[in-house]
């Protein structure tokens, strides 16, 4: 394990999740993304003027709920802006040692660079202000970096059934076989797809591109194993449960 001790994060109400980038020829980067604790939003810092690119109208999804009258901008768009001009010009291929800080826990790992601007753009999304990806809001509170199918698959499934569990605690109806699920990821699919094909005009290589491309990757792997119902893998891991 790698340390890097020029990363640190402040305890206040609101949190930060930090990604360093130091690639091969010394260059470096960070990333310091703040969150609000109680709400799960992404706080921005302030700018009034933002490209015409970031319009909702240009940037939107077809089946965006947002109100173009009443939202000029799309909020995934204003929020990856600065991912987005970054690394315009960097292909995905290119390694990088990665440095992440994230609830006083330091991760490294070097990789392709895509691998590291899709975790980071995983968590930008998410807390943007989409009210499609909204529901991904508690994995970021958790948030794992560089993390495997396998591990995503539990960890969105983990928080759905809670997500259930709450409902049920309020009254609500509760959806213990989380048909759901299915319906929330075909939704972030459309916004996965969308949003790619809007980055490969803006972009000169293919960086931010192949990063939304891997976490399409991510929802089709859940997605596909709800549609087959095939969880055995992860029921063996239970199997104390059931004495």
């Amino acid at each position: 394990m790698q340390r890097n001790k020029g990363l640190k994060v402040e305890n206040n109400k609101d949190f930060k999740i930090l990604y360093k980038f130091v690639f091969n020829d010394k260059l470096e980067k960070l990333f310091k993304i703040r969150i609000d604790s109680e709400t799960l939003n992404l706080i921005r810092e302030s700018n009034d003027v933002y490209p015409e690119w970031t319009k909702l109208s240009m940037f939107g999804c077809s089946h965006c709920p947002l109100d173009k009258k009443q939202n000029e901008y799309c909020p995934i768009a204003v929020s990856l802006k600065d991912i987005i001009d970054f690394f315009t010009n960097m292909p995905s291929y290119e390694k990088a040692k990665i440095f992440v800080l994230h609830n006083e826990r330091q991760y490294f790992k070097q990789v392709s660079v895509q691998v590291g601007v899709s975790s980071i753009i995983g968590i930008i999304m998410a807390t943007s202000g989409c009210p499609i990806l909204a529901k991904m809001k508690p994995l970021v509170k958790f948030h794992l970096p560089f993390s495997s199918l396998e591990e995503t698959e539990f960890r969105v499934l983990s928080m759905y059934l809670l997500a259930q569990y709450f409902r049920a605690r309020k009254g609500l109806t509760a959806d213990w076989e989380m048909k759901g699920v299915q319906k929330i990821y075909e939704k972030i699919q459309a916004v996965n797809q969308n949003i790619a094909k809007k980055i490969a005009n803006l972009e000169k290589k293919d960086t931010s591109i192949n990063a939304v491309v891997v976490l399409n990757n991510f929802a089709d792997f859940v997605t596909f194993s709800l549609y087959e119902m095939d969880l055995d893998h992860l029921e063996k891991l239970f199997e104390n449960y059931f004495e």
